[in-house]
């Protein structure tokens, strides 16, 4: 089976992995899930494998192979992993579950090698661009940077009590982080330039995005430069995309008719997927806020995307 230059692919609560054709909208490769409910899904920078992360497991499969089985399970996690991400060099994972755990599995050694108390219900985990640093948001509405340098905790900070932060994303040149909550607002924070270390959150901005619940929120990568954007996906059915120079809406995506529970911006940020409890994912445009593709196929809620497109040339 080629590698092909595009890899788009979704879960859903139908315990199946479809891997797209993003332009035809094509199902290329149906993947049957029977384990568990699938939380999130992640690429490997290299293209060749896709991580399931599930109750309370987290499996990897080859994207190119017609096996149904695993090539790696990883095991230790004791409930819902809710977020799987990789080293930029693709040397390590990282996971984060409700079982108030932040877990680090270097794909060099077996097993778990180091692990983080949270100490509540983990929703979020991204790995910050300096590669030693990890930030997590939980249940309880706690944000925390996990120093891997220093295998600790280096700061803390709850923007908003007893509220859930829901999603974490980092600006691609580490300058900004956003959180995401229950009440539909993101907490934005200007972080310190030139240090090495997350120690000094600034308070930016404060933006009530949605009415509803926001699951996933995303800084647009590099490649999008000038132009950044953040878009949030909700409960209220739609996605919004806000530009990061004052934090203006710039337009709203509609057309789903359920929840928005992922979205997956292109590596030049001019596309946009998303993952809805309608069943289907949608291919966006992000300057005017077109459908150009919906995959259909699922037959339960689509709970998470995720998209590899290697270059701004082979873009959807």
């Amino acid at each position: 089976m080629s590698q092909p230059s595009v890899i788009l692919a979704t879960a859903s609560y139908d315990h199946t992995i479809r891997f797209w054709e993003a332009k035809s909208g094509r199902c290329q490769r149906t993947l049957q899930y029977p384990y568990s409910n699938i939380n999130r899904i992640e690429i490997t920078p290299d293209k060749h494998y896709v991580a399931v992360a599930g109750n309370p497991h987290i499996r990897l499969f080859d994207i190119a192979s017609s096996s149904t089985q695993p090539v790696m399970t990883y095991d230790s996690h004791t409930s819902n992993v809710m977020a799987v991400g990789f080293q930029c060099d693709g040397n390590w994972m990282y996971s984060g579950s409700e079982d108030g755990t932040v877990k680090i599995w270097d794909f060099r050694a077996p097993g778990c090698q180091r692990e983080y108390e949270s100490r509540a219900a983990v929703n979020t985990v991204v790995l910050h661009p300096n590669q030693t640093e990890l930030i997590s948001g939980d249940q309880n509405g706690n944000i925390r940077v996990w120093d891997l340098t220093q295998s600790s905790c280096s700061c803390e900070l709850v923007p908003e009590v007893d509220t859930a932060v829901r999603s974490l994303t980092v600006m691609w040149d580490g300058s900004l982080v956003v959180a995401a909550n229950n009440h539909g607002t993101c907490y934005v924070w200007r972080l310190q330039r030139g240090t090495q270390t997350m120690t000094n959150f600034e308070p930016l901005h404060k933006l009530q995005a949605h009415d509803g619940y926001i699951l996933k929120c995303l800084l647009s990568p590099e490649l999008c430069d000038p132009q950044r954007y953040l878009a949030t996906a909700s409960s209220d059915h739609t996605v919004k995309i806000w530009n990061v120079d004052g934090f203006t809406l710039e337009r709203t995506l509609t057309g789903h008719q359920r929840w928005v529970w992922d979205c997956a911006f292109s590596v030049d940020g001019a596309y946009l997927v998303t993952a809805s409890s309608d069943a289907t994912a949608r291919l966006w445009t992000v300057a005017d806020g077109e459908t150009l593709q919906v995959y259909q196929g699922h037959h339960k809620a689509t709970v998470c995307c995720a998209l590899h497109d290697g270059s701004d040339a082979d873009a959807p």
